[in-house]
């Protein structure tokens, strides 16, 4: 798969999620198989530029390429020069949100707000477009609620103003994340541009990513919540496609090893204070449906410091791998 000038391992790729998809996650993914990982929204506020949160969020030392920043605002000139900045900065992709579904983001008309004014969609397209000279994609829901999915036309719009690539999340904004995602609107989305579609929505084994891509004939593939303490899917969904065989599960051992390493950059990145903060969603990610985990996270969420969190997950972790031995 091809964005602009850069042709991808393979057409896997990390949604972008805020508060989850940041450099030490992104890398992560990209190790274990995804051909590019997006990064948290920045918002286009010329404001935020400065503060700490929005440089960690496009920093993107360290990465393979190509390096993806997705931008968020409603005003066109703002978010051309949301572009401008991040593309002096290092991105390489600019990627435009107009499908996260927050009340936060659409109170303000933002997100997937943005797809009820077709008008100001292709507004802010033609100037993002315009004001850099690296490739822009679009990541969308199907509509603003279902009795308005408009995809096809957003899709027409983005093709026209020359975005290079664009993401659909199989549900309107109104669905949130309820319900199952659809693939009709993506394929019909499909059918009728020809830029690169990836098909985003409830897609979490190697199964569901092969039927989606064969019912929308969609490009590519986007993988959000799945990868939430199971970052290995993208490499399982890579060797299903492939040989039509499933790898065998990962060893606790290998989990073990991967969430390790894993907290290791996030304490590096965040700093001890803020990253054992952030490490605990993902240790409850990867404890999800290990015998005791319930327990185990109960009591690993009150702890506050870098050397004891590790001590707990390595005595869970160590207690299953025992337990794991003891059942070959």
């Amino acid at each position: 798969m091809r964005i602009g000038p850069y042709e991808l391992q393979n057409n896997l790729i990390l949604a972008p999620m805020a508060g989850v998809t940041d450099r030490p996650f992104r890398q992560l993914c990209r190790e274990l198989g995804a051909g590019m990982a997006v990064s948290e929204m920045v918002s286009s506020n010329s404001l935020l530029w400065g503060s700490d949160k929005t440089k960690r969020r496009a920093n993107h030392e360290g990465e393979a390429d190509p390096k993806s920043v997705q931008i968020m605002g409603t005003e066109p000139d703002m978010m051309a020069q949301a572009a401008q900045y991040n593309a002096d900065n290092g991105a390489q992709i600019i990627d435009i949100n107009m499908g996260c579904p927050a009340k936060k983001v659409c109170n303000v008309l933002a997100g997937s707000a943005l797809l009820k004014d077709e008008v100001l969609v292709g507004k802010i397209l033609n100037a993002v477009v315009e004001a850099v000279d690296i490739p822009v994609t679009l990541k969308i829901r199907t509509g603003w609620d279902r009795e308005s999915r408009n995809a096809v036309r957003i899709g027409q719009i983005a093709e026209d103003t020359g975005i290079q690539s664009l993401a659909i999340h199989g549900r309107t904004r109104a669905d949130q994340y309820k319900g199952e995602a659809e693939y009709d609107t993506i394929a019909e989305v499909k059918s009728r541009i020809n830029i690169p579609v990836i098909a985003n929505g409830d897609i979490s084994t190697p199964e569901k990513a092969r039927h989606v891509l064969d019912y929308t004939g969609v490009d590519g593939i986007m993988i959000g919540r799945a990868a939430q303490g199971k970052p290995w899917i993208f490499r399982e969904i890579q060797h299903f496609l492939q040989t039509g065989e499933n790898l065998p599960e990962p060893s606790v051992q290998e989990v073990r090893d991967i969430l390790l390493r894993h907290l290791q950059n996030l304490y590096n990145f965040y700093g001890e204070f803020t990253g054992v903060r952030v490490a605990r969603k993902h240790i409850s990610w990867y404890s999800k449906g290990q015998a005791y985990g319930a327990a185990f996270r109960q009591a690993v969420n009150r702890i506050d410091d870098v050397e004891q969190q590790l001590i707990m997950v390595n005595e869970f972790f160590n207690r299953l791998i025992v337990k794991e031995e003891m059942a070959a």
